[in-house]
């Protein structure tokens, strides 16, 4: 089932991926830094939820408290929670 994640506080305005069976797949950002968040979806591509939101959760960005791999965490957190 795909997901999209509003994003806040960042330069990235939007997430979509999937997560079936507590992996995660077809992860994309809208906006933010391209080269990077390309890298950040072909990395965490077929991690489980877990795993990803472990790694993920409270990098932030410049002196912003969030950044756009901390966001996917909270999306992803979103979506394994419910």
């Amino acid at each position: 089932m795909k997901h999209i994640y509003q994003t806040e506080g960042t330069c990235s305005t939007e997430i979509s991926f999937e997560l079936e069976n507590n992996i995660v797949k077809n992860i994309s950002f809208t906006g933010g830094c391209n080269g990077n968040l390309k890298a950040i979806a072909v990395l965490v591509e077929g991690m489980t939820a877990d795993n990803a939101i472990e790694k993920l959760e409270g990098i932030t960005c410049g002196r912003r408290p969030t950044s756009c791999a901390d966001q996917l965490a909270k999306a992803l957190k979103t979506v394994y929670n419910r």
